[in-house]
């Protein structure tokens, strides 16, 4: 009881502290309003520190706060809602406040003035008042302890702890804009072409994604000039116009490739121009190295190799990063082993690289004999040897009227490429070999065949067989296979005829072999030859030993089944393509023999083609150990495919100029006029256009009304004279090779079953 009898007190005297306080806030407020200070000095008092004036109710003593002050100081502080607006902005963010810790005082507090003693407070006084500064309690050392349990005020009226105005002027500042890493000097030539290239009007670029490249190219280097620094050529700059400078080297034409003149180039707007302008040459060398100054369409419509572009932006970074422009910029032209013996034949034509070509006069035999253990060298002086130097590509000593030894072993070269006997002697016949008129066609078809280079694929064969390929050159009348970049074999073969007949040039992939052939006769052939025979002979296909039958849609269909008379003999090899050409064996073996062998329909002939097919299948399958034999054993009545599990490359291609394994020139007669056609187009001043596709309309077969057949002839299939509409030419010729290929067969003749081997 008595415990609870103090709680209860003390209880008491907190709510009298509360009501206390309260009345003496009031009484303070209304003194304060009618009581006028008297001085100068209170009012100022009053204004630096607020003070409450007396209560008429007596205030609690000390005493009377000491055994519960815990519990008294929350509900003390519940007055405080008259604060300053200060510390109500101090309340409002707490994170911001920090707890000053309470210390004693120790420092003696200066004297009050009589005007302050006059009106001394009492211990309510310091409790009920809101103490800024922990400097203005009171002395009394009652006052101290209430000051040190509430902080907040103290905190708040503190300048070093209102650090906002500082933070808040921070993001007026603007951020530093990122320093250029445009050089000072080039900076003008930058700012024009930013101009340049954003401008709608700029006409430099011939192409949209060439242009795209450009302004991705020198956006990313803030429009910076790559060719020049400072108004002096880089070297990419240097490499880049040597290579244009050289490109009759590699068979194009400098003058498509125009070089700006960077010397006169003086002002920002004449550099900025400059650089764009080297830059569309460099792009225009890039494609036509790669693809060719025409497109193959332009030539005929026999013609069909996969397009290869270069990527422009590709080539901005490719040559102006390289170590060497130059060389990155030549990497664009075939890398082929027959395309680089072709470049160096062409200089020893022109005996030089590019310009007019070059005479030499009639004079004495000029001769080199070289030095003896007793006997200088002796070097014959005469004025035609600048000439002589210069026709044969010598470049040391341009000027040099010496014919020394440098100069007979450029000779000896000569003789050697024209078959005449390599002495190194300056005679008579060596120098009408000199200036003979063929040579100039020579270099023509050197030209030419340099541009059907370009339109081959980069990589001819299959990298992971060794990067085999087959290789068939029209005018030669020559088939190789390839792999490892050396020959494996080679064979005859007998191409199509000129004309409507012509082989047509393509890359495809070989999927299989066939062994024991069916014939589906070409619609060209049924069309054009074996339909108007009908009309003089019904009986002619069936001498023949071929079946005519005519499906659903009207069309006719001609075959010949395997057999040893078959026109495709025992094996064909197929790769599918549009032209329907394929290569095969032939029971016309004699054709062989003969030096120009233009007599098939299109279809290519090989002279030994059961070689030719265990070659294939050995590197296709080389676990398998194919033989001519063992491909032999398989001829019979019934067709067997062998799938390749690894498609090879077949280059259908038309070289009348190549070099031999002898290092020799060789020329082969223009039998299709493919290089009469090319030379028209080059030297017609088309320019670009010549790179612009041609679209060519296919040949069509008009399937012929039913009376077009005379009486008599015999039509496969059923009495109606309709027989199963069957698989199109296509998928009877190539189709389906996996699966069974139904046969054209007579009513009660048991069908043919294909054996299809694949491993």
């Amino acid at each position: 009881m008595r415990d609870c009898s103090n709680n209860r007190r003390g209880f008491d005297r907190v709510l009298m502290a509360v009501a206390a306080t309260f009345l003496t806030v009031s009484a303070s407020s209304a003194f304060a309003q009618d009581t006028p200070r008297s001085s100068a000095s209170e009012l100022a008092i009053d204004a630096a520190i607020p003070r409450p004036e007396p209560a008429n109710v007596p205030p609690p003593t000390a005493s009377d706060f000491k055994a519960d002050t815990t519990a008294a100081l929350p509900d003390a502080a519940k007055p405080a809602d008259v604060k300053p607006a200060e510390v109500q902005a101090t309340e409002a963010k707490p994170a911001d406040a920090k707890p000053v810790d309470a210390k004693p005082v120790d420092a003696k507090p200066a004297e009050p003035s009589a005007t302050a003693k006059a009106v001394e407070p009492k211990p309510a006084d310091v409790v009920t008042a809101p103490a800024p500064k922990p400097a203005d309690a009171p002395k009394t050392d009652t006052a101290v302890a209430p000051a040190a349990a509430a902080p907040a005020p103290a905190t708040a009226t503190a300048p070093a702890a209102a650090p906002a105005p500082a933070t808040a002027a921070a993001p007026a500042t603007e951020p530093a804009k990122a320093a250029s890493n445009v050089a000072t000097e080039d900076q003008p030539v930058a700012d024009k072409l930013r101009e340049l290239v954003a401008s709608k009007s700029l006409r430099t670029f011939d192409r949209k994604n060439e242009r795209a490249a450009a302004e991705k190219f020198y956006s990313a280097r803030e429009y910076a000039p790559v060719f020049t620094r400072a108004g002096k050529l880089t070297d990419a700059g240097k490499g880049v116009i040597a290579r244009l400078k050289d490109a009759a080297a590699d068979g194009l034409d400098a003058a498509d490739y125009p070089v700006p003149d960077f010397t006169a180039a003086t002002t920002p707007d004449a550099l900025a121009d400059a650089e764009l302008k080297l830059a569309a040459s460099m792009l225009d060398y890039a494609r036509q190295a790669q693809s060719g100054r025409m497109h193959w369409s332009q030539v005929s419509a026999d013609i069909l190799y996969p397009e290869h572009p270069i990527d422009p932006t590709e080539v901005f970074a490719n040559v102006t990063s390289a170590k060497d422009a130059s060389a990155a910029l030549d990497g664009y032209n075939p890398p082929q082993k027959l395309y680089k013996e072709l470049k160096k034949k062409l200089a020893e034509l022109r005996g030089q690289g590019d310009g007019p070509v070059i005479t030499i006069a009639d004079g004495p035999a000029l001769k080199y004999v070289p030095a003896r253990k007793k006997q200088a060298a002796v070097e014959m002086d005469d004025p035609r040897v600048p000439d002589l130097r210069n026709k044969l590509g010598i470049t040391e000593d341009t000027d040099s009227t010496r014919y020394d030894a440098t100069v007979a072993r450029a000779v000896e070269k000569f003789q050697s490429s024209v078959d005449l006997k390599a002495t190194g002697v300056l005679d008579e016949r060596t120098v009408k070999a000199l200036n003979n008129p063929k040579r100039d066609r020579q270099i023509d078809t050197v030209l030419v065949n340099m541009e059907r280079w370009r339109w081959l694929p980069r990589q001819l064969g299959a990298a992971n067989v060794g990067n085999a390929y087959v290789i068939l050159n029209i005018p030669d009348y020559t088939l190789k296979v390839m792999q490892n970049g050396a020959q494996v074999w080679t064979t005859r073969v007998v191409t199509g005829k000129p004309g409507q007949h012509a082989t047509p040039l393509l890359t495809e992939t070989m999927k299989y072999i066939t062994v024991n052939p069916t014939w589906n006769v070409p619609p060209s052939i049924i069309y054009n030859e074996y339909l108007p025979a009908l009309q003089q002979d019904p009986t002619v296909l069936q001498r023949m030993g071929l079946k005519l039958e005519r499906n659903r849609d009207g069309s006719i269909h001609v075959s010949q089944p395997p057999g040893e008379a078959n026109a495709l003999g025992r094996i064909r090899f197929n790769f599918p393509n549009k032209f329907l050409v394929y290569q095969h064996d032939t029971p016309d073996k004699y054709l062989f023999a003969k030096d120009e062998r233009a007599f098939s329909h299109g279809c290519m002939r090989v002279q030994n083609p059961d070689q030719y097919a265990s070659v294939l299948l050995n590197i296709a399958e080389p676990n398998q150990h194919y033989t001519p034999e063992r491909i032999r054993s398989m001829y019979g009545s019934s067709e067997v495919d062998l799938k390749f599990p690894t498609p090879i490359p077949v280059n259908i291609t038309y070289q009348t100029a190549f070099v031999d394994d002898a290092g020799k020139l060789q020329i082969r007669r223009d039998i299709y006029g493919r290089d009469a056609a090319m030379l028209s187009l080059l030297k017609n001043s088309r320019g670009k256009d010549l790179e612009t596709v041609v679209a060519h309309a296919q040949p069509s077969y008009a399937r012929p009304p039913s009376s077009s057949l005379p009486p008599g002839v015999n039509v496969a299939g059923d009495n109606s004279g309709f027989g199963s509409s069957g698989p199109n030419f296509f998928e009877r010729l190539f189709g389906g090779f996996g699966q069974p290929e139904p046969q054209p067969v007579r009513r009660g003749q048991a069908q043919q079953q294909r054996r299809v081997i694949t491993r």
